[in-house]
């Protein structure tokens, strides 16, 4: 005699953006997530008209991405190493961005009479967000603090009195990161 146990999740259903569902129809069930906790977080549907390589997000993205590098190298010479990652600038960035959708222009400018920018070009969207945190994830090494190589320059610097000229450092950094 065999008992199955038969527990069913369901997942509620996401609300609907202005152009998220397909001809006014919820996602097929392939399309649909297998776990609930993404499920819950991440909407099941996209919005093509949502702005993502903003003037904005382009400027907190490279901003937070040299931020982080130049911090965590800064950081990583004191006794007791200190790393920022990557979390503080994906939730410092939120009201950054809400500040400068209040004060910057909505005016639209033309960059070599083909291209239009707009410095302002509406409400923070999720899309962006994701867009400056892989921007900023970029300035953070795998074990945190600085580029490997920053340590082999240094320690030519320090310990054996020779040093490279700033383009061969530039160089190896680059390479190696």
């Amino acid at each position: 005699m065999s008992t199955k146990n038969s527990t069913t999740t369901t997942i509620p259903p996401q609300p609907p953006s202005a152009a998220g569902k397909l001809n006014g129809e919820p996602p097929a069930d392939h399309e649909r997530c297998p776990m609930e906790e993404v499920a819950l977080v991440v909407p099941e549907t996209d919005d093509p008209t949502l702005p993502v390589m903003t003037f904005t997000t382009w400027f907190l993205g490279l901003t937070s991405c040299f931020l982080l590098i130049f911090l965590n190298t800064f950081f990583i010479y004191r006794t007791q190493s200190l790393t920022i990652s990557a979390i503080l600038i994906q939730i410092a960035v939120l009201p950054i961005k809400k500040f400068m959708v209040a004060t910057l222009p909505k005016k639209n400018y033309t960059l070599f009479g083909r291209w239009g920018v707009s410095l302002n070009p509406g409400p923070f969207n999720i899309k962006e967000h994701v867009i400056i945190t892989v921007m900023a994830n970029c300035g953070v090494s795998i074990g945190g603090g600085d580029a490997y190589s920053v340590g082999a320059i240094t320690v030519m610097k320090a310990y054996y009195k020779q040093s490279l000229n700033f383009l061969c450092a530039l160089l190896l950094v680059l390479t190696t990161q």
